[in-house]
């Protein structure tokens, strides 16, 4: 299921859209704190943005730069302004789309899913290399690193697999069964505890990169993706 990030301070408004985004199989958040959408954000980790242009304190435009510093996922600008110098502006400043209010929320709905189909369906370039990132926090699955500031770890084949699963299941728990089929071929005759030492390494790297209690083990299920920067 895709993830939306709604950053809307009209909550009427807010509050529609993530209806709409639920009858068409899309999870959607709704920003809620608007000084600081980089944090929500990197807590959700969306696949697509919906952003109001007026917006308390700092502007549609300033958060979709901040947003292009650490993703390219498409960006869909709403706005009462109908001007084409807004909509140059939008484009200009990281965005992909520009829906005019009052909007029909099929159309809103339409333009989600054709963004949605070019970032990651049939009409997806599969050239650009995945990364993760979370506060300071970045993860290259094809290089094997994991980096934060100027600290960086080198990983595993079978801990970036690990790393990987374990972040895309956030908030889920990433269950035990399911990591050791997805990153042993045959987990009938893998040790169980071949997991809980891979798990155990993997800390140690992150511990040194200053991502310490990123992975939280569930007693009896598996492990979860905590990471939230300084002070988690």
């Amino acid at each position: 299921m895709n993830k939306i990030l709604i950053v809307e301070d009209d909550l009427k408004i807010a509050a529609l859209l993530q209806t709409y985004m639920m009858k068409y199989d899309l999870k959607a958040w709704i920003a809620d704190d608007f000084n600081q959408i980089s944090d929500f954000f990197d807590r959700v980790q969306p696949d697509l943005v919906l952003m109001d242009i007026n917006l308390p304190k700092f502007d549609g435009y300033y958060w979709c730069r901040k947003i292009r510093e650490r993703s390219l996922c498409p960006i869909i600008f709403l706005s009462a302004r109908d001007g084409e110098f807004d909509q140059v502006m939008a484009l200009e400043n990281g965005g992909d789309d520009y829906i005019t209010k009052p909007f029909s929320y099929q159309v809103v709905i339409a333009k989600v899913r054709a963004q949605l189909r070019r970032a990651f369906g049939d009409f997806a370039c599969n050239d650009r290399e995945p990364e993760y990132r979370a506060n300071g926090l970045i993860f290259y699955p094809l290089r094997l690193t994991i980096c934060k500031e100027d600290h960086k770890a080198e990983l595993t084949k079978n801990e970036t697999k690990l790393l990987e699963l374990i972040w895309r299941s956030a908030p889920a728990v990433a269950t035990r069964d399911v990591l050791l089929e997805e990153i042993w071929d045959d987990s009938t005759f893998v040790d169980d505890n071949t997991l809980s030492v891979t798990v155990a390494r993997l800390r140690k790297k992150l511990d040194l990169i200053g991502a310490a209690g990123a992975i939280r083990s569930i007693r009896g299920s598996g492990y979860r993706w905590m990471y939230q920067g300084e002070g988690s």
